[in-house]
């Protein structure tokens, strides 16, 4: 009987329309917020860092980027990985040319670099769209990993054609490198993740967010009515890329230190962010969240219960693992469409019901 809209009054459109209309809602938010900053860095351990909460962060953090691409605007891609090694690379290259600059300023100006080179491969969805722009995104997949793979200059001519994180902090900190801490992992990713998660839900909510669902629900009319495509599909390319970026800027430097693009940016990449968001819920920001922790989760549990606990060999594992997220996507296709999210928004408006019948 807690979860209740009696008793929220309101008294301006701004308490009306904020994201968190419930008492209920915001009290949980702010509690998971302060947890997270709070209480895990304290606690967290390397194994639990690096399996779980770092890939998370980063991965929801590319999630949202395509979210806002295909869950918003309507625009297939599967260049994901292709833009995280962009935003990589453009990591790397600025780390080793200007030393001096702080890492928080490299990630973004990796981020603004991706949002341009995505904007480029943009370009054509102001022409063709559906089937053909996902086999133009594709096309932006494999040729930027090749670009990367095969011009020396931008892995500094490394013998072994990999790209190495030198050692970078912030407020006396390593977050980059060798000697980082657990904990340093995930306070930077986790703040990355906030700020990126809170513009995101700005955005969607803003002018350009209605302009991205008008063209996503039908471009024609939305032309009609005033909605600049050319406008609203490259702002949507450019925002997508961005926050790709970042996720590839924080994959290469905090979570893995040494990449090379065909292994860690490979096709394989762009697919699981996708089916992230496919799992998790299209045009939702909190699908995206709920997406990245359960691919991220799955193949751990599947670890710890097959391998360490039935003693099962791991390269069985490993096939069981794409045929359980083949399964969960082809069920969540025919069953709910809108994927976790979906299932969220009907759970609590049964709890607002409960324990009344209807």
């Amino acid at each position: 009987m807690f979860y209740r809209e009696a008793g929220d009054i309101k008294t301006s459109y701004v308490a009306d329309s904020q994201t968190f209309p419930i008492a209920f809602d915001r009290i949980g938010y702010l509690c998971v917020i302060a947890v997270a900053f709070g209480v895990l860095p304290f606690i967290i351990g390397p194994y639990w860092a690096n399996a779980v909460f770092v890939p998370f962060l980063i991965y929801a953090i590319a999630a949202i980027g395509l979210n806002i691409l295909t869950g918003y605007c309507g625009q297939v891609s599967l260049g994901t990985g292709g833009f995280m090694a962009v935003g990589a690379y453009a990591c790397y290259k600025l780390m080793t040319g200007f030393p001096d600059l702080n890492i928080i300023f490299v990630i973004l100006l990796a981020g603004g670099i991706t949002a341009a080179v995505g904007t480029a491969f943009g370009l054509p969805s102001l022409r063709i769209k559906g089937f053909y722009l996902a086999v133009a995104t594709l096309a932006a997949q494999f040729f930027l990993v090749w670009l990367f793979n095969k011009v020396p200059w931008f892995y500094n001519n490394s013998a072994s054609g990999q790209i190495s994180a030198p050692e970078r902090s912030v407020f006396g900190v390593a977050v980059t490198g060798p000697n980082v801490e657990a904990w340093a992992k995930y306070l930077i990713c986790l703040g990355f993740l906030f700020v990126l998660a809170w513009m995101a839900r700005n955005l969607t909510r803003g002018s350009l967010g209605r302009s991205w669902m008008a063209i996503r629900d039908m471009d024609i009319a939305a032309e009609i009515i005033g909605v600049n495509p050319l406008r609203a599909k490259l702002t949507a390319f450019a925002v997508s890329s961005f926050f790709i970026g970042i996720a590839g800027a924080l994959f290469f430097s905090v979570y893995l230190g040494a990449a090379e693009a065909g292994e860690a940016f490979g096709i394989n990449k762009s697919f699981l962010v996708l089916f992230m968001i496919i799992i998790g819920g299209l045009g939702s920001i909190f699908g995206s969240l709920a997406g990245a922790a359960f691919l991220v989760l799955l193949p751990v549990l599947l670890k710890n219960t097959f391998v360490g606990l039935l003693g099962w060999p791991t390269d069985l594992t490993a096939h069981l693992e794409l045929m359980v997220v083949g399964g969960l996507i082809l069920t969540f296709l025919i069953a709910e469409p809108h994927g976790l999210a979906q299932l969220w928004r009907v759970a609590k408006e049964k709890l607002r019901l409960w324990p009344f019948p209807h």
